[in-house]
C-alpha cells in the first residue's frame, strides 16, 4: 500500500543534530507534534481512528497481517521506522506481530486498563498508537507486538 501524498516518506529527515537523518539508528528523533485539525487532514478517517483515538482495526482486515515482503514497517503519521520484515511472524492473531522493534527508543510503552491490564504500544517521536505488546511471543525476546496495519506505512527494501 502506497503512502498517500500528505503521509511523510519513512525516510524523511527531522531536524536532527549535525543534520542527521533522524530515522536511522543512534540519531536524535525531533517530536512531532500536530494540532487535531492537522491530524484529520493528514489522515484518512481509520489512520485518525486507530493512531489518534486508539482504535483497533479488525482482525485480519489489515494490508500488512499476512504481509511477508522484506522491508520495514514505518509510523504512518511521521514516518519513524519501527519495525523491520525480519522480525515479523505469524501470531495467528489477525494483526502484524513483531518479537522487536527496530529501536526501543523509537516505541512508547504505557499502561492501558481499557481491557483488563495491557501495554499499550504507541511512536515515541508522534505519540501514535500502534497497539499493544504481550508476553507470549517468539524468542529471542518472547514478546509479541500486535501492531494494527493502518498506523504503518510498508517501505519493500
Amino acid at each position: 500500500m502506497p503512502a498517500s501524498p500528505s503521509t511523510p516518506p519513512a525516510t524523511d529527515p527531522v531536524a536532527s543534530p549535525a543534520g542527521a537523518d533522524a530515522t536511522k539508528p543512534g540519531t536524535t528523533q525531533a517530536k512531532v507534534t500536530k494540532t487535531d485539525a492537522e491530524w484529520r487532514a493528514q489522515l484518512t478517517a481509520e489512520q485518525y481512528r486507530v493512531t489518534r483515538d486508539k482504535g483497533t482495526e479488525r482482525a485480519f482486515t489489515g494490508a500488512y497481517w499476512n504481509n511477508k515482503a522484506k522491508g520495514v514497517y514505518a509510523c504512518i503519521c511521521c514516518g519513524t521506522e519501527l519495525f523491520d520484515a525480519s522480525t515479523k511472524f505469524d501470531s495467528g492473531t489477525g494483526w502484524p506481530s513483531y518479537w522487536q522493534p527496530i529501536e526501543e527508543r523509537r516505541i512508547g510503552k504505557h499502561e492501558d486498563r481499557t481491557y483488563g491490564l495491557r501495554t499499550e504500544v504507541t511512536c515515541a517521536r508522534c505519540d501514535a498508537h500502534l497497539g499493544h505488546v504481550f508476553d507470549d511471543g517468539p524468542a529471542p525476546t518472547g514478546l509479541r507486538y500486535c501492531i494494527n496495519s493502518v498506523s504503518l506505512n510498508f517501505v519493500a527494501r
